[in-house]
């Protein structure tokens, strides 16, 4: 695998996974805490703390990407899921 495709895959896991975590870590909105500010929605975040989610967006990226990595370099396939039929096979008819 190129590092152009590897840091293609990255990135897009990296993206997914920020508006993933993106809820994770709001505790109140500036609606809650009686402090919105003119030109902003009531219901955002009163402290964004967008550091942080950065930070862990790119902590839980890396060990997923090492697991992807460590999964397309061990040879591991479709083929070698236990009952698993592909779907060309899961629908013929014996004799036919």
């Amino acid at each position: 695998m190129s590092l152009a495709f590897s840091l293609a895959i990255f990135f897009m896991m990296w993206w997914i996974i920020l508006f993933a975590m993106l809820p994770f870590g709001m505790r109140r909105t500036q609606e809650e805490a009686g402090q919105v500010i003119p030109g902003s929605e009531a219901s955002a975040p009163e402290r964004p703390r967008m550091l942080r989610v950065l930070v862990m967006t790119t902590v839980v990226t890396c060990v997923l990407f090492a697991g992807y990595m460590w999964l397309r370099s061990s040879g591991f396939g479709l083929d070698d899921i236990p009952f698993f039929m592909p779907p060309s096979e899961s629908y013929s008819t014996p004799g036919g």
